[in-house]
């Protein structure tokens, strides 16, 4: 069996004030984005409206065809969409009562004056999709209350496998990195839609996955009650678990890798998130979740392990007691 990094010794631990640093200045930064634009490039899936993309036979001018969609729906925003003979255009709030006929009037109408324009074989219609508000609002919902519910699930589970301790460490490293991976999302401009709330979900389980085989092996190596602080003993699981780590996080990115070059556009924002969410979850789990363990035993420590979450200092070696001295006149 392939073993790398085995029986390593490294000091983790140690730099989780710089880690703190840099993830607190990121989260920083995508706060301030959020002031000043304070929303999230979500797609037709949950604003409404009506998306038209086109395979036209030449490059366009960008500013010909934004002069012609503006003539069917004022407003409409375009983008590339792969090569540069395909693109988008995204016109809100233009979906009808019924969002099929929406969708296939504005297409209808945009098709017929990009033909006027550019020719009959010179632009074709891919597809067209159109939701409406009250569709648009109610899968808004339903995205929240999956993301709540894992949670929800998540945490039972940590009830019943670990104590609450571990529990309440992983959960707010998984916390971060939900919040972390929306930071990303904002500065990126990523579109939102149901894709990339599925890969939120996924990296969910997945942090939380990484985060719980380091913990367990901590619960082993504490139930060992060697003479180490949990400092010590932290680091001890992080290095044990090493191995392993490095192979599932280079196979995942791998794979999240291959979507990003070769799946397209439409699953390259879930490919995305994915990507970033193997760095983020390894992070957390070392430099997040292991932290935040430390704070709560040395805060809350427990009776049976009390010398663990004692300071890593050496104890003073015992001084060696004074001989005994004979009495004056003894034989």
């Amino acid at each position: 069996m392939l073993r790398i990094f085995h029986n390593t010794a490294f000091d983790f631990i140690k730099w989780w004030r710089t880690a703190a640093i840099l993830t607190l200045a990121f989260i920083a930064l995508g706060l301030a984005s959020f002031v000043i634009r304070p929303t999230l490039n979500y797609s037709i899936e949950f604003t409404s409206g009506t998306i038209v993309q086109l395979a036209f036979a030449q490059p366009p001018d960008v500013g010909e065809l934004r002069r012609v969609a503006d003539g069917v729906a004022r407003g409409a925003e375009i983008q590339q969409f792969g090569s540069p003979t395909e693109y988008t255009v995204r016109a809100q709030g233009e979906s009808s009562t019924s969002a099929n006929s929406g969708a296939e009037d504005v297409g209808r109408r945009l098709a017929a004056a990009l033909k006027q324009r550019f020719g009959d074989n010179g632009v074709r219609i891919v597809r067209t999709e159109s939701v409406g508000p009250r569709v648009g609002a109610e899968l808004r919902r339903g995205a929240i209350v999956a993301i709540l519910i894992s949670s929800l699930i998540t945490l039972i589970y940590l009830a019943i496998r670990f104590e609450w301790r571990f529990g309440v460490a992983a959960v707010l490293a998984t916390a971060h990195d939900v919040l972390v991976t929306m930071t990303f999302i904002k500065l990126t401009h990523l579109e939102v839609s149901l894709t990339v709330v599925a890969a939120i979900l996924t990296l969910l389980g997945y942090s939380m996955n990484d985060t719980i085989i380091i913990f367990d092996r901590v619960r082993e190596d504490l139930r060992q009650k060697r003479k180490e602080s949990l400092n010590a003993t932290l680091n001890r699981a992080i290095n044990e678990t090493l191995p392993r780590s490095i192979l599932t996080h280079a196979t995942v990115l791998a794979a999240t890798l291959a979507l990003l070059i070769f799946a397209g556009e439409v699953l390259r924002p879930f490919a995305w998130v994915m990507t970033f969410g193997v760095f983020v979850a390894t992070f957390s789990s070392v430099y997040v979740a292991g932290p935040i363990l430390l704070w709560i035993e040395r805060k809350y420590p427990r009776k049976d392990l009390g010398a663990v979450v004692r300071s890593s200092a050496p104890a003073a070696e015992p001084q060696p007691s004074p001989r005994p001295t004979k009495a004056v006149g003894a034989r």
